[in-house]
């Protein structure tokens, strides 16, 4: 119960979109509220939710107990991402790439909100297609699921860290001295 607490009071939740919706029925219009809350621990952990209600503070509310529920963990090698990555949802497609340290968060909107969230401090990132909030948020955390350490990518194929990387820009001698090495 304690431990819970602790998690809870380290969460960091911030409102990424709040939508008026209408709903059409025989006396006239019915208005209710829909909010994107994307929620992170600030170091590894991040998570979205979508709440709907007739009054804001409800629906942001309920995305926010949805968005805890749906916590996912960001690989990120000294504050960056270790490879490049496109991440898609729909017609969305966000291409993020690691940057040097000190650059700092080069996105817009909701994926910078994602990646402030996440623990991760250099990144470069560009939104393609729709820039739908809820669809930028998917595909954002989408391209960050499939991200991995070197050590978890070779011990999945079952080789030593050392060989699974390789510089790919590297000459045709220099791959050939490294397969001599082995």
């Amino acid at each position: 119960m304690v431990r819970e607490n602790r998690e809870a009071e380290a969460l960091q939740d911030r409102v990424v979109h709040i939508a008026r919706v209408a709903k059409v029925v025989k006396g006239g219009r019915r208005f209710s509220f829909s909010a994107l809350v994307v929620v992170g621990d600030g170091k590894e952990k991040v998570g979205f939710g979508l709440g709907k209600a007739a009054e804001v503070p409800d629906a942001i509310r309920k995305a926010s107990e949805q968005a805890k529920k749906n916590m996912q963990r960001i690989v990120t090698v000294e504050g960056t991402i270790p490879f490049e990555v496109i991440g898609r949802y729909g017609s969305c497609s966000v291409v993020m790439n690691p940057a040097q340290k000190g650059k700092g968060i080069i996105a817009g909107g909701a994926v910078r909100i994602i990646t402030e969230l996440g623990g991760v401090r250099d990144i470069v990132c560009k939104v393609h297609g729709t820039k739908n909030s809820g669809a930028v948020v998917r595909a954002t955390l989408d391209g960050l699921r499939q991200l991995h350490t070197i050590e978890d990518y070779a011990a999945r194929r079952g080789i030593d860290p050392t060989t699974a990387q390789q510089n790919p820009h590297a000459s045709k001698q220099e791959k050939k001295a490294a397969k001599a090495k082995k």
